[in-house]
């Protein structure tokens, strides 16, 4: 890692592209790679992560797809990934490292299999030119460092070794999501490519029917126990990459797909149904909605709900199968619904999706980025069509006729906009002041809260492999966005934040110097809000893992205009907020203060510690002081006064016997080589095949028996989103045997067909003949 030099360091204090102006975007640099997948690690570095492609920036001898982008330079630095981490699924774990599962198989130029293939010749386990190897099954970890380490140890770097660490199944677009002890619970995923993951006409009856779909989950840390079916994943057949996964404050995890949902109970492998989604309209991979859960705050009682917005509401026939959507997405116009839903209704109510505002515009793969403040900054994004990307073309067109490349959307969204959850229905979006980018940010863009409370993003590559002459080009520059709060010309600055925080216990103090605010005192502290956010694992339009809590506080006003405000520790409630790592926020009328980065929990994986909730004194105002901040101090948020609660909430609480939890050592770099080797014993057995001429092994067939219906192709294949390998044949039929199949459509909310409907489109897929010769 190379330090900035001084003349860096002067240019970063003069150059005008590191000032921030309220509803800007502003520049931030270079990724040297596409930033498919992004998190903020620390409060100087943010990791990206790219597919195995043709990248000019080089490491260890082959093309980057790993760097790490500084918060101060905004530069990047490359790191070296071993394996294909393309469509991986990721997330934090108690001590603040990163975990990153499965992804996909090795590939060389234009997406082609990799050199050395796997047994059956469905997948590659390395390519010579690349050097990648097979992702499906790794299971990559990483701590991260700032520049006071050493950043040419192994405990700043990616390990990243299937022989030694490895998931049991395949899994490409998994979910991942961690319960209140920090497992990682991993779900689903394809065995390989595919647009979408299913034959079609799908059949449900046996996961054999749809072989290139993974329809189990299991666990990081790795459990011995062989993953189970969860019966979900069969149920949404075809729209159920990425599900979305919320963990509830009982322990069992809301998760959606396709239009359904269901709360989870994992370690029972139990589900109980919920209502589908309205209107027809699909959230998950690839319709791609923005999905986030609102604030926790003491007004809700720390009760989750969930915002779905945008995605698509194509029909069934529409999304096709594994080779290629069967109409042409990008003039299918994305959707504007919103709809909440809160999972365990706390006044015994059944759980209902509620109809909240219309987006501005419909966008697929618009994202949610949760600002301090507790609004909903959405980003990126398309008016037209889907995630994904075809370089086979779709069922209505070929290749040749395609208007925007390899990509399946359309019309980019550049302007942000932002939802306010607190406001009347009716005026809870607004655009308002917020200016737009000049860089389309479609399929694999990325975005993510940095500790100063701007937003970075970045990515952007609906290719095959690099092409920076694409109408939506191969993107490596990066922006970052300045929320409206940034016209303030004062932020507090809190001081007292401490490194731990617990699941209950003693409270905390905060002091807000009276520099940090002007206007009376007892309007600022009524006005002021402590949060801790998570940014998450930001991918794919998503952020696994994001999560904002508002801690409860009240104030003591001291005669010299400061402000001590009196914290509670969380909710003695784990599954609330997972243990790991996070930002502490301090709001003063809307204006957030830099973010603090700290611990909650134990740091390890385990039962979490709980203590009684935090029991705070009464609030004391003093009427005669003011801030010493120069001018005003507006309310940005919206919403009015903060959620400040008195004692009162907590009268029946006791104090509990600490502050904050004692980490101690553990958060060291060899943290994760702890760990590493801890599992190494429960893995190894599994995992020594080794490619001819490759340093490192072989990763796993995609599958035999039901895969050999499709037949042995070691030929060309696309490595994302378009057509599933063991179909890309020149010989029919070998690429389709329908004896071997179910032709019974399936939806999963929807009647079933008693046959293909080819009504939508006037040709049959699987016929040569037609108004043009079906390819593959």
């Amino acid at each position: 890692m190379l330090l900035p030099s001084l003349s860096v360091i002067a240019l970063y204090l003069t150059s005008p592209t590191f000032a921030a102006s309220a509803g800007s975007f502003a520049d931030g640099g270079n990724t040297l790679i596409s930033a498919m997948m992004m998190f903020v690690g620390n409060d100087k570095k943010v990791y990206t992560l790219d597919k195995a492609e043709g990248n000019a920036a080089q490491v260890a001898g082959h093309p980057a797809w790993g760097a790490v982008w500084d918060f101060d330079t905004h530069q990047s630095t490359v790191m070296d990934v071993r394996t294909n981490t393309f469509c991986a699924s990721g997330m934090h774990l108690p001590n603040g490292s990163y975990v990153l599962f499965g992804g996909n198989g090795a590939v060389g130029p234009g997406g082609s299999l990799g050199s050395s293939l796997n047994p059956g010749g469905f997948s590659a386990n390395w390519d010579s030119t690349y050097q990648d190897f097979d992702g499906t099954r790794a299971i990559r970890v990483l701590n991260p460092c700032t520049d006071s380490d050493d950043w040419t140890s192994a405990t700043c770097q990616w390990f990243d070794d299937p022989s030694i660490l490895s998931m049991q199944k395949s899994r490409w677009y998994s979910a991942a999501e961690p319960d209140g002890d920090g497992n990682v619970v991993i779900i689903g995923g394809f065995v390989n490519g595919g647009y979408v993951n299913r034959n079609y006409p799908a059949d449900s009856s046996s996961p054999a029917a749809n072989p290139g779909a993974e329809y189990t989950y299991e666990y990081y840390p790795p459990r011995t126990d062989p993953p189970q079916v969860f019966n979900f994943l069969l149920k949404t057949s075809g729209l159920n990459a990425y599900a979305h996964t919320f963990l509830m404050p009982s322990g069992k995890m809301l998760v959606q797909a396709n239009l359904s949902t269901v709360l989870w109970d994992h370690n029972a492998n139990a589900e109980t149904p919920l209502p589908d989604m309205p209107n027809g309209v699909a959230r998950v991979y690839p319709a791609s909605g923005a999905t986030a859960m609102l604030p926790l705050t003491p007004a809700n009682n720390y009760t989750p709900t969930i915002l779905f917005c945008g995605g698509s509401a194509m029909s069934e026939l529409q999304y096709g199968d594994y080779r290629f959507p069967f109409a042409d997405t990008w003039n299918i116009p994305a959707s504007p619904d919103c709809q909440r839903l809160t999972p365990e209704p706390q006044d015994g109510s059944q759980p209902a999706y509620v109809p909240d505002d219309n987006m501005l515009e419909g966008r697929t793969m618009g994202q949610f980025i949760l600002l301090p403040n507790m609004q909903m900054l959405v980003v990126n994004g398309g008016l037209n069509g889907t995630a994904g990307y075809t370089n086979n073309g779709t069922l209505t067109s070929l290749q040749p006729e395609l208007p925007f490349g390899e990509s399946l959307a359309s019309g980019p969204v550049f302007t942000p906009a932002i939802y306010d959850p607190n406001a009347p229905a009716g005026s809870r979006w607004s655009n308002k002041g917020l200016g737009a980018s000049t860089i389309p940010r479609l399929y694999h863009s990325s975005a993510i809260l940095l500790p100063d409370a701007s937003v970075l993003i970045a990515g952007s590559n609906p290719n095959l492999d690099v092409n920076t002459s694409a109408i939506f080009p191969t993107t490596y520059q990066a922006e970052i966005f300045y929320p409206p709060y940034f016209s303030a010309a004062v932020r507090p600055v809190p001081s007292g934040v401490p490194k731990n925080l617990s699941y209950g216990g003693d409270p905390f103090d905060i002091t807000i110097p009276a520099t940090s605010y002007s206007g009376p005192a007892n309007d600022a502290a009524d006005n002021t809000t402590v949060v801790i956010t998570r940014g998450g694992f930001t991918t794919h339009a998503m952020n696994m893992g994001q999560r904002l809590m508002q801690l409860n506080n009240t104030y003591t006003v001291n005669s010299d205009g400061s402000i001590t405000l009196h914290v509670a520790q969380l909710p003695p409630n784990p599954n609330l907020f997972q243990p790991g790592p996070a930002f502490l926020f301090v709001n003063v009328m809307g204006i957030p203060s830099n973010g603090t980065y700290l611990i909650v929990g134990s740091g390890q994986i385990g039962t979490q510690p709980t203590a009684p909730a935090s029991v705070l004194p009464a609030s004391i105002r003093l009427d005669s002081v003011s801030g010493t901040a120069g001018g005003s101090q507006a309310n940005t948020n919206g919403t009015g006064k903060g959620n400040n609660s008195s004692d009162e909430a907590n009268a029946n609480s006791t104090s509990g016997s600490h502050t904050g939890a004692v980490i101690g050592g553990i958060i060291g770099g060899l943290a994760v080589i702890a760990i590493a080797g801890a599992l190494i014993g429960i893995a190894v057995a599994r995992r020594r095949r080794r490619a001819a001429g490759a340093a490192i092994p072989s990763s796993y067939p995609m599958a035999s028996g039901p895969m050999a219906a499709f037949g042995n192709n070691t030929g060309m294949r696309s490595s994302d989103s378009s057509p599933f390998i063991p179909l890309q044949q020149s010989n029919q039929s070998a690429a389709w045997n329908a004896s071997t199949h179910s032709f019974n459509a399936y939806s999963d909310n929807v009647n079933s067909h008693s046959g293909y409907d080819y009504s939508d489109t006037g040709r049959d897929p699987y016929s040569r003949t037609g108004e043009r010769p079906y390819r593959f």
